[in-house]
């Protein structure tokens, strides 16, 4: 067979054949996740397509996310630091893309988003059963969001199960405290099926670990990553409010809340709040 110029040679080596050989599509089951995106509006507005996969894309990485937390987790509760640091250096480099993932999604003009909106009825991202389960791990827990899935059975029983099993931080401080660490008593049994919020008795563990960081390096280390992973949540949160008041301007959003005002609110939101209040009483 003759190459043309410009043109990159088939090599001898390479199957071509998939009769009976698993092919890179069947792996994937691409018939399947090419055939997902559903258009409902009618008629099909031309827009909509990117609307779709912004969303299925970042219910793909939240997956993911959610797979290394949980294992992240379990790592601290067997208590393998530097596995549990992997993982989260993993949803680090993943955040990052779903921040870089709303600039995609930004160039939806309100013009164009007005076209097809009417048509996603009462649909929201508000309603994203995994993006709940990644707070509910990293400890923003909120028994009221399970009554938005109730008609979703399995939605509702997972975030039911991490309503009631300690956030990956509950981890880190029980896996300390068995390495001999004065972990306080008020965070060892705390409720963990509520919020987690700013421990004082914590504090002067932290600060020793903070000025002693050579003694405590891989503590010292995973406070540090705790503390990028708030950031690219909170860098997330910050873009997702922007590209609603870019698309929305202020209304209301499909799914009932306030739009912009409510996802403002999620920014006072803190996962690991003695990590931040270190910062103050350092050098004072």
């Amino acid at each position: 067979m003759s190459v043309h110029a410009n043109t990159r040679a088939m090599e001898k080596g390479i199957v071509t054949d998939f009769g009976s050989r698993m092919s890179y599509g069947s792996y994937l089951d691409l018939d399947t996740l090419l055939s997902a995106q559903k258009p409902v509006s009618r008629p099909e507005h031309h827009d909509e397509l990117l609307f779709i996969i912004a969303h299925q894309t970042t219910e793909l990485w939240l997956k993911l996310v959610l797979h290394e937390t949980l294992a992240a987790r379990t790592a601290f509760d067997e208590d393998d630091i530097g596995r549990a640091l992997k993982c989260v250096a993993r949803v680090k480099h993943i955040q990052k893309t779903l921040t870089e993932q709303w600039s995609v999604l930004a160039t939806l003009t309100p013009t164009e988003y007005s076209e097809f909106r009417h048509f996603l009825g009462n649909s929201s991202g508000f309603q994203s059963y995994q993006y709940r389960a990644v707070e509910f791990v990293l400890g923003n827990k909120n028994a009221d969001m399970l009554q938005v899935f109730e008609s979703d059975s399995a939605a509702h029983d997972l975030l039911a199960k991490l309503l009631e099993e300690p956030s990956l931080y509950d981890a880190f401080w029980r896996c300390l405290a068995r390495r001999g660490y004065d972990v306080p008593a008020s965070t060892l049994h705390r409720d963990v099926s509520v919020a987690y919020t700013m421990n004082e008795e914590l504090m002067p563990l932290v600060i020793h670990i903070y000025e002693n960081n050579d003694e405590h390096w891989e503590v010292y280390e995973s406070f540090e990553e705790f503390v990028d992973l708030e950031e690219n949540f909170q860098l997330w949160r910050f873009r997702h409010m922007r590209t609603v008041l870019r698309t929305i301007g202020m209304k209301s959003g499909t799914g009932g809340s306030s739009g912009v005002g409510f996802l403002q609110k999620a920014l006072e939101l803190t996962f690991f709040p003695e990590l931040l209040a270190v910062r103050t009483e350092i050098g004072r």
